[in-house]
This record gives C-alpha cells, sequence and structure tokens, in this order.
C-alpha cells in the first residue's frame, strides 16, 4: 500500500492515482508521524553541527589569536617575540632618525691641567738642515688625548710599630685600619668594580673574574666576585629599609612583577618604584604573600599604578591601570578577533593621552568640565557597542553543560574595562599619574636580560643579594649620580640615602 504512495521523486509520480478508502487514512497518519519523527531528529542534528561548527571556529580563532600574539598585542614579554622584527606603530616621518630636538648632547672638551705635557720639539730647519735648538718657538700648537692609564694593582703594605714605653715599661702596638682584617686581601675599590660588573654590567662571576685578569694580569676566584657581592647587600640592609619607608609615603607608586629561575625552579621578583627610587622583593610566591612581605603596599596609601593583576586590588590605596598593557590587549582583539570596539577605545585612549599632554604643556592643572563628561560618555558608549559585537560573536552555550560558561577573550577584557573605567580613566582627571607603568616595566627589564646574560641563580641567597644591591645602583642611577664612587660608600659604610620619593617639578 504504501509503495504506491506518489513520493516526489519516487518515478511514481506520473502513473494514475489510485483509489483510497477511508480505510486508509491511519496509514497516511502513521505516515506522516514518520516524517514528522525525521524532520525533527534533522532539525536537532543541524542545530548540533550549527553549534559544533560555532564551537570548532571559536576554536580556532582562539588558537590563531594564540600563535598571532606577541608584545605588541599582549601582555607577552618581548623576549617571547623570536627573531620576527615587530613593526613599529610610530608613523613614518614622525621622529627621524639622530638627536631630537631638545637633546643635550656632550663632546670631547680639553681640559686646562693635563696629566702629562709631551713636547715635540723641532731641532733643525727642514728646508735649509740649520740647528734650531736655540731658538724659542714663536708658537705652540696642542692637541689633546684622553686615554686610560697603565691598569695594575696597587698593592699598599699597612705596617704597625711597636715600641718600648720608657715611662711604663710596656711594649705598645698601633692599630691597623679597620678594614684591613687579614695578612693578604682585596681592597675596597676592586670590591667596588667586582660588583659592579656582577650587578650593574650583568657579567657572572667567572666572566668577572677573567675581566679582572685580563685588565690587570691578575688571577682571582669566581669566590671572591661572590663574596664582594654578599658584602655590599649586607651593608645596604638599611639602605633599603629607608628605601621601602619613602616609597610607603609616595604619592605615586609603580608595582610589577615577573618570573624569574633560581636552581632551576620558578621564582618571582616584585618591583615597587617611583622616578627616584627602586626596590626590588625576591619571593617563592607571586601573590598577596610576597607583596605582603615586601612590607610596602599595606602600609601605602597613595596611587598605585598596576595592570589588572586581582592582587594589587586587595589593599586600601587608589589605583590606576596601566594603559599600555591595555592597549596592547586591545590591539589583541582587533587583530586576532576583528572587533571594531577595541580599536575604537584604542583610539579614544590615545585621543585622551593627547588632550591631557597638550594641557600639561599650556600649564592647565586639570580637562575641562565638559570634555571630561564628554570623554567618558564615548567610553562608555564604545563598551555599549562592544557588548552587541560580542554577543553577536559569541559560542551557543551547549545543552547540558554544568558550570560556569566560559567567557571569549573579548568580552573578559569588556567586561574589565566597564569594571575599571574609573581605574583606566584616572591619568586624565589627575595629572601626577601617568599613562602607562612603563617605570616598573623598565625597571624589571634589566633583571630579565641579567638572566640572558648570566642565567639563572643558583641560590637563592644570590638572588637576594643581587636584588638587593641592583635595587640600590636603581635608586643611585634615577638621581644622576656616579655607581662607582657610591658603590665605594657602601663598603666604606656610608651607603646613599635618598631623601625624597619623586622629583620635583
Amino acid at each position: 500500500m504504501t509503495a504506491d504512495i506518489p513520493y516526489p521523486g519516487t518515478g511514481v509520480e506520473n502513473r494514475p492515482l489510485p483509489q483510497y478508502t477511508v480505510e486508509d487514512i491511519p496509514v497516511f497518519l502513521a505516515i506522516i508521524d514518520d516524517l514528522k519523527r525525521i524532520i525533527t531528529e534533522q532539525q536537532h542534528t543541524i542545530t548540533e553541527l550549527r553549534d559544533e561548527n560555532a564551537h570548532l571556529k571559536a576554536r580556532i580563532a582562539e588558537l590563531e589569536a594564540q600563535v598571532n600574539q606577541n608584545s605588541r598585542n599582549s601582555s607577552r614579554p618581548p623576549s617571547t617575540d623570536g627573531f620576527r622584527r615587530p613593526q613599529t606603530p610610530r608613523k613614518k616621518g614622525e621622529r627621524p632618525p639622530g638627536g631630537q630636538k631638545e637633546h643635550k648632547g656632550s663632546t670631547l672638551h680639553p681640559v686646562l691641567n693635563p696629566d702629562e705635557i709631551a713636547v715635540h720639539t723641532l731641532s733643525t730647519c727642514p728646508r735649509c738642515g740649520l740647528s734650531l735648538e736655540n731658538v724659542e718657538p714663536s708658537t705652540v700648537d696642542c692637541r689633546q688625548v684622553f686615554d686610560l692609564p697603565p691598569l695594575r694593582f696597587y698593592v699598599t703594605e699597612h705596617r704597625v710599630e711597636r715600641k718600648w714605653c720608657p715611662r711604663c715599661k710596656c711594649f705598645h702596638q698601633a692599630e691597623f685600619p679597620p678594614e684591613v682584617t687579614q695578612p693578604v686581601q682585596y681592597g675596597i675599590n676592586l670590591k667596588t668594580l667586582l660588583t659592579y660588573f656582577c650587578v650593574y654590567q650583568l657579567l657572572p662571576y667567572e666572566r668577572a673574574s677573567e675581566m679582572v685578569f685580563d685588565l690587570f694580569g691578575h688571577s682571582l676566584s669566581p669566590a671572591t666576585v661572590v663574596a664582594a657581592v654578599e658584602e655590599c647587600s649586607r651593608n645596604l640592609t638599611e639602605a633599603e629599609e629607608h628605601t621601602r619607608e619613602l616609597l610607603k609615603d609616595a604619592q605615586v607608586l609603580h608595582v610589577d612583577e615577573t618570573g624569574m629561575r633560581v636552581s632551576g625552579t620558578r621564582r618571582w621578583l616584585h618591583v615597587a618604584c617611583t622616578d627616584l627610587l627602586t626596590c626590588y622583593g625576591y619571593h617563592q610566591k607571586r601573590g598577596a604573600q610576597a607583596t605582603d612581605d615586601m612590607r610596602i603596599l599595606p602600609a601605602f596609601r597613595g596611587t598605585m599604578i598596576h595592570d589588572f593583576w586581582a592582587t594589587y586590588f586587595k589593599y586600601p590605596s587608589s589605583h590606576a591601570i596601566c594603559n599600555a598593557h591595555l592597549m596592547r590587549e586591545l590591539q589583541g582583539i582587533s587583530e586576532n578577533y576583528r572587533h571594531r570596539w577595541s580599536e575604537a577605545l584604542r583610539h579614544l585612549l590615545i585621543e585622551i593621552k593627547k588632550a591631557v599632554d597638550v594641557a600639561k604643556q599650556e600649564d592647565t592643572v586639570v580637562l575641562a568640565p565638559e570634555r571630561l563628561v564628554d570623554f567618558e560618555e564615548r567610553y562608555r558608549k564604545i563598551l555599549d557597542e562592544g557588548e552587541e559585537e560580542t554577543k553577536a560573536s559569541g559560542v551557543p552555550e551547549t545543552q547540558g553543560k554544568r558550570g560556569r560558561k566560559k567567557q571569549p577573550r573579548a568580552k573578559n577584557l569588556l567586561d574589565r574595562c566597564r569594571t575599571y573605567q574609573q581605574e583606566i580613566l584616572r591619568f586624565m582627571k589627575d595629572f601626577t599619574i601617568p599613562f602607562t607603568n612603563n617605570q616598573a616595566e623598565r625597571d624589571l627589564r634589566m633583571m630579565k636580560v641579567k638572566q640572558k646574560i648570566s642565567g639563572t641563580f643558583r641560590s637563592e641567597e644570590g638572588a637576594m643579594n643581587f636584588c638587593r644591591v641592583r635595587g640600590f645602583i636603581s635608586t643611585v642611577k634615577k638621581h644622576g649620580r656616579p655607581v662607582l664612587p657610591d658603590l665605594r660608600g657602601v663598603f666604606e659604610g656610608t651607603p646613599f640615602m635618598p631623601t625624597a620619593a619623586h622629583r620635583v617639578s
């Protein structure tokens, strides 16, 4: 019966229709129910395939975004970029090569009192051969050569006398200087140079000892270099604590953290700094335990500049977001997910920064209220448009999947931009707040370079000593002081003590 029903495409459409009776109705109803079931199953299959396709597309986009991440569009460090040279965001011709305007150059100038004068006399006339020994020169031309004296060790022998006192009938002996404690030892100047080589120029201990041999022809062991750095670190305990106290009362504080390898294990380096001070903290942990042990952030009440890391928001100070981090993330969303809102927000932040820079040049302390309102309204409007865009490009939720649904990367960033709007835009309302956290990033960068040059630290003591001495040197450099004299002062027991947390503008 059912084989004669004229289904389209069965080849029986053109046959004469058979005559059906009322008794055939149940058969047709069964066929209709069967077709409905097939259609329902196919619709369900199509829905599942559509959802699976959307999830696969999102997964592919996520993996492609991870592959395309670099230091320009994410928080990844530049060391992960490999040998690819990233394109600079600077426009062509914006800053030509060479010295920029108002750049203070330096050149070599003659001195009034040279250490040595070499006179080159003219003894005979080059034309006729007449002797000119007794002829006074009419003029003298001078040229000066700046060079180093011959490098060698300078050995000082300390002798103390013993004398017989005729009155008290006893022998008495003079005292050695307090720094002279051994029959044969190295002096403060050499210890200063070894510390400078290892901590500031980032040489490994072995290469520092090799450099001493190449420069002075004297062989010393790497253990001597280690001992010099340890002594310098011990002498800086009070100076480091003094720096911590100044940082607690700073108006603006930059903080950041990065990983470091110690004894083959990942550890963490934290920094708290200003334009005049640097304090490093080595710790096994990254979180609040480490920042608490550093003993700065729990007592700080100024404005802390950092990235979106949640630990920093636990402290009771004011907060400002590093917009350099944010703009890299926005660029990554624009490049990898083709979202328009992220590019619009990035351009808005650049526009606000330019407006603040112009106001600073005009000695204006705050933007006009109407401009602040306009910027904030545009900011919120971009986020509202971003909500619609992220919904349209979102992945449908799988039926029956338990737990919290994982949000796309773009939605996570959008939520952060909405939650921390005041912290992101704080720089436009308070001109003392910088646009970025570059100060902390610069202070951390050389610590990463150290590990590239010298490798990882072999012990926690070595890592802590290096961090303390490096923080002191960074503070010295920020004050525009020469490093070697101040390092010598550390070994002499008179380290440089800063007096302020910020440079006076």
